[in-house]
C-alpha cells in the first residue's frame, strides 16, 4: 500500500529515527556519518537516472545497525529497517529496494560477490565509499582504530590482501593496514563519474598522508 505521508515529511522523520538510534554510536558510523552519505548521495544523484525516494532512505538507514556493533549480525540493520519503513505505510517495492541496498551496501574485505544491483545503490555506495577515503576517511579510520585499541602501525605486520569476507571481519591488525586493506582500494570500486572524480582527489590525499606518515615515523621529518 503506497504511503500516505508526503516524500518530504517521510524522509524528515527517517532523520530524526536515524539520528535517534545512533546517538551513542561510535564516532565514525554515528548520525553525522549518516548525514554525509546522505549528502553526498544527492549530489551523485544530480547527474544519474535514480529514484530519488529510494536514494535518500537508503542513505539514510544504510547504515542503522552496523553489523560489526553487532557481533556481525549481518540481519539488525536489513531488520530494523524493514519495520521502520513498514510501520510508516512505505510501498513494498520501496522498502526491498531500500533493504537490498542495506544488505549489499559494505565492502566485506573486497572479494564478496554482490548479489543485487541497481543505480540506487550505485550512488549510496558510492558516497559511503567516498566518506571513507580522504581527510573525514584518515579521521574515521583512527577513531576507529582506538575503539578498538589497535595498534598505529606495526612494521612487522604486513597488510593482508585478499581476505575472506570473515578474515576481514574478525581482522585485529594495526590501523595503518586498513589504509592497503580496504582505502586504498576504494578509488578504483566506484561506480558513477562523479564518485570516480571525487576519489581521485581523496585518493591522492591519503597517499600524501602516508608519505608523510612513514617520514615522521622513520624520524625522516
Amino acid at each position: 500500500m503506497p504511503s500516505n505521508l508526503t516524500n518530504s515529511y517521510l524522509i524528515d522523520i527517517t532523520k530524526r529515527f536515524v539520528k535517534k538510534t545512533l546517538k551513542n554510536a561510535e564516532g565514525g558510523h554515528d548520525w553525522f556519518h549518516t548525514l554525509r552519505v546522505f549528502n553526498n548521495s544527492k549530489l551523485i544523484a544530480k547527474t544519474e537516472d535514480v529514484d530519488m525516494q529510494v536514494v535518500c532512505l537508503g542513505a539514510l538507514l544504510h547504515d542503522i545497525a552496523d553489523s560489526k556493533f553487532y557481533d556481525g549480525d549481518e540481519s539488525m540493520g536489513p531488520k530494523i529497517a524493514r519495520e521502520f519503513l513498514f510501520k510508516h505505510d512505505v510501498d513494498s517495492a520501496i522498502i526491498e529496494h531500500v533493504v537490498k541496498i542495506i544488505e549489499n551496501i559494505s565492502f566485506k574485505g573486497g572479494n564478496t560477490e554482490q548479489e543485487f544491483n541497481s543505480k540506487e545503490l550505485d550512488v549510496i555506495q558510492d558516497a559511503d565509499r567516498l566518506d571513507a577515503i580522504g581527510a573525514i576517511g584518515i579521521a574515521r579510520c583512527f577513531n576507529y582504530g582506538g575503539y578498538k585499541n589497535r595498534t598505529l602501525f606495526d612494521p612487522s605486520i604486513l597488510p593482508k590482501m585478499n581476505m575472506t569476507k570473515e578474515e576481514y571481519k574478525t581482522s585485529t591488525a594495526p590501523t595503518i593496514n586498513h589504509f592497503y586493506e580496504k582505502l586504498l582500494l576504494l578509488k578504483d570500486k566506484m561506480n558513477t563519474k562523479t564518485g570516480k572524480r571525487i576519489a581521485q582527489e581523496r585518493h591522492q590525499f591519503m597517499e600524501q598522508f602516508l608519505e608523510q606518515f612513514y617520514a615522521e615515523w622513520d624520524g625522516k621529518k
